[in-house]
């Protein structure tokens, strides 16, 4: 089964209103020609009603950076999913490093997110992923899957099309350390194999995960190339456009060269 890749761009707390429409306005052309991949910009919510109304006619996903499960009430300093969706939002990042390591937000919430999202019909980029700490002491997998698992256990039967991974191992978001081609491979195919037992051969066959984790130009073809890496969550490097674009190419250059081996 081939999975459609996916650039998916993490603003995080970075540009303003006018910033996020110039860029906007580069990328569309770009994500135009972009066949065979989605592209999906994580905007701050200041800027973005702006990127959802000039996306909304083209491939790119106007995504939300974070939202909270219900959907109104005395709930100060957050937004719901009909709110975003009022504006046009059609894809959602939940649980990423930042928002659980800075912002304590546990796995039970990350869950609570994620299936209120998949009901609404928005696209959750669900983020899992591990410390130095973690790693070094072997800890990597019981963090990971344990993550996985509360997500997959508040779900009911999802298609692979409901929902998106994101595996990004913390030590290597922001600081140029970033995982080998091999490490995101062993981890995404270990989550892979997990899915199969959790959801089913469908499921797992059919899901996207992406990798994080300073993700670049010079290094996203040899990430692109691994067989069970579908795309990138991509920070720093998103926040330029150019470089974003050549992050597209470079995920359209794997769909092609996977669809040619395919034949």
């Amino acid at each position: 089964m081939t999975r459609r890749p996916m650039m998916a761009a993490n603003w995080k707390m970075n540009k303003t209103v006018r910033e996020a429409q110039d860029y906007t306005a580069a990328l569309l052309p770009h994500a135009a020609d972009a066949d065979g991949v989605d592209v999906a910009v994580f905007a701050p919510l200041t800027c973005l009603s702006e990127v959802a109304r000039m996306a909304e006619d083209s491939q790119v996903l106007a995504g939300a950076q974070n939202f909270y499960y219900e959907d109104s009430g005395a709930f100060t300093g957050e937004v719901s999913i009909p709110m975003l969706q009022d504006i046009g939002v059609r894809t959602v990042l939940v649980g990423h490093s930042e928002r659980r390591e800075v912002f304590g937000e546990s796995d039970d919430l990350v869950a609570r997110k994620t299936k209120r999202a998949v009901e609404a019909g928005l696209l959750p980029v669900v983020c899992v992923g591990e410390t130095k700490e973690e790693r070094d002491g072997g800890g990597m997998w019981e963090k990971v899957s344990g993550q996985v698992r509360v997500v997959m256990e508040s779900l009911d039967g999802p298609g692979g099309d409901a929902l998106v991974f994101a595996y990004e191992p913390i030590w290597a978001i922001g600081t140029g350390d970033t995982a080998t081609p091999e490490d995101a491979q062993d981890a995404i195919g270990q989550m892979r194999g997990l899915l199969k037992e959790l959801a089913g051969d469908d499921f797992a066959a059919s899901v996207r995960i992406l990798y994080g984790g300073s993700v670049k130009p010079g290094n996203v073809a040899e990430i692109m190339a691994q067989e069970d890496v579908d795309g990138a969550l991509v920070g720093g490097a998103s926040l330029e456009v150019e470089s974003f674009v050549a992050l597209i190419e470079a995920a359209g250059e794997a769909a092609s060269g996977g669809e040619e081996s395919g034949d």
